[in-house]
């Protein structure tokens, strides 16, 4: 699990270049004097693009750890086990999303709009509701 979002955090951090980039050509910059203003509106949106199949990669990974986490989270007895499996649904979402923007480009595939509900559910009830303490104490001792 902490593999895979080591993996997925610096890929979305080099992600973000693409979209300095973008400012860059349109900062009037003296050195980008080079290019015409064709050519500079013309890389403005291949940049915007790769931003987005860097998201894309990095989605890829961002779904890959929802899995373990929700498995740990169903067979751990101290959160409900609904939890766990949302998680592992977003899992599927992601990846499914991810796959699907590579695979079928001329497709918008919107599907982790609807399964990400175990990631925003997961810390609100850690916020509001907590752990089962007794669960917890049954198996720490």
């Amino acid at each position: 699990m902490v593999i895979f979002i080591l993996v997925a955090a610096p890929i979305a951090m080099l992600n973000e270049l693409n979209q300095f980039a973008v400012l860059l050509l349109l900062s009037g910059a003296d050195y980008l004097t080079a290019f015409t203003v064709d050519q500079l509106q013309t890389l403005v949106p291949l940049f915007l693009d790769l931003h987005e199949h860097g998201i894309n990669i990095a989605g890829i990974f961002w779904g890959l750890w929802l899995f373990p986490l929700g498995y740990l989270v169903f067979k751990s007895g101290f959160l409900p086990r609904i939890l766990g499996i949302l998680l592992m649904i977003g899992c599927f979402g992601y990846l499914i999303e991810s796959f699907a923007a590579f695979l079928l480009p001329n497709y918008e595939v919107e599907i982790a709009l609807f399964t990400f509900w175990g990631e925003v559910l997961l810390p609100l009830w850690l916020l509001i509701k907590g752990v089962n303490v007794e669960q917890w104490r049954s198996v720490t001792q």
